[in-house]
């Protein structure tokens, strides 16, 4: 098997030392080399061409943000930002991803995290799967996608399951004007919801709910990104308020978004029980939120992601009213795993490049 190349950027000799101590745990990964700015680091990608490069954002000389911008125009890379959880390091952690870093993982105390081993196994695993990410996609802004006609045909390896779906009650409940769109993501989800939510009308007539996994400190400055670029409304969800149509509420990170009925209305519910599938926000746990609602028909979207989140609230809302779902395609998606485990129940309606997501939604409400 071979063994995935890292290389490891940070101006700290402490932190180099503890990132390279803590990969280097897995069998599967190989560190190829340190450096201590964006100047070194521009060089030794060209030098060493690793699979991956996990890049603090802060450093003297040349920082993370001008490292990554040269390094995806000229030798580009799955890298991964190590980011501080101040408002600065947040922006820049935006920008980062913007420009086409893979993801980000936040230090927990700062430039000098002593207590880094809390996000040990949440780094192992973000290296292990930017190790076969889809880097030509991480190449291209989202505002800059060139639409490429949508796929509808499921791919072939993927082995469907076979779920009961009560056919009678989903006749039943076709005939409700009331809609609610449900949309999960992890990694990549950041790029891919600015190229969907961008493109959905002011007018669209049903509320949105988002779970992009991300830790607590980013969602809010995620949701006003997206907001100041698309026509509708988009917002970090808070506890009690009124779910409209024409907003897309995202779950704020650390926090489980739910929804409950309030006479005629739908309000939004966060809790911190505890974790599904690994995470919290969980995918599947807003559809299953979602599930019980009656007289609605759900429209799902599982975009980019590692894992299987959402698949098994996918079944879930099948089971139990009518939902129109579609996933992400292999073509578009940074990591093919969320939208690969929906298909493989057998109960996606829609696969599409990402670029047609938005028009797919459109047609369903």
């Amino acid at each position: 098997m071979k063994k995935i190349s890292v290389l490891i950027v940070d101006d700290s000799a402490f932190m180099r030392k503890l990132i390279s101590e803590f990969l280097t745990e897995n069998e599967r990964i190989e560190i190829v080399g340190t450096a201590r700015n964006g100047i070194e680091a521009i060089k030794k990608v060209k030098d060493f061409r690793p699979d991956v490069v996990t890049l603090d954002v802060e450093m003297p000389i040349m920082d993370g943000i001008d490292a990554l911008k040269n390094i995806m125009e000229e030798c580009p890379t799955a890298v991964i930002m190590l980011s501080s959880t101040t408002q600065e390091g947040t922006e820049n952690t935006f920008t980062a991803m913007h420009l086409g870093a893979f993801d980000f993982i936040a230090k927990p105390s700062g430039a000098i995290s002593l207590d880094l081993h809390k996000i040990k196994s949440d780094l192992i695993s973000k290296v292990i799967c930017a190790g076969t990410a889809n880097v030509k996609r991480l190449q291209q802004p989202a505002e800059k996608y060139e639409v490429q006609a949508h796929t509808t045909a499921v791919i072939s390896d993927i082995g469907p399951k076979e779920i009961k779906v009560n056919t009678e009650q989903l006749l039943q409940k076709s005939q409700t004007d009331k809609k609610i769109i449900l949309i999960g993501t992890s990694t990549g989800g950041p790029r891919a919801l600015q190229t969907v939510l961008s493109k959905l009308p002011s007018s669209i007539n049903a509320p949105i709910l988002v779970v992009q996994h991300m830790p607590p400190g980013f969602t809010n400055s995620l949701a006003m990104r997206l907001n100041s670029l698309s026509a509708i409304t988009v917002k970090e969800a808070e506890e009690g308020e009124l779910i409209q149509k024409g907003t897309a509420y995202i779950a704020p990170g650390g926090y489980h978004l739910k929804v409950k009925k309030s006479g005629r209305s739908l309000i939004v519910c966060l809790d911190k029980t505890d974790q599904q599938n690994g995470h919290r926000p969980s995918v599947d746990t807003m559809f299953e939120s979602v599930s019980v609602l009656e007289n609605y028909e759900k429209i799902v979207v599982i975009m980019t992601g590692m894992g299987t989140d959402g698949a098994n609230g996918l079944i879930t809302l099948k089971k139990t009213g009518i939902t129109k779902a579609i996933a992400e395609s292999q073509e578009t998606s940074i990591v093919f795993g969320m939208p690969k485990a929906a298909i493989a129940t057998g109960l996606i309606d829609n696969i599409m490049d990402v670029e047609q997501i938005a028009k797919g939604i459109d047609s369903y409400i």
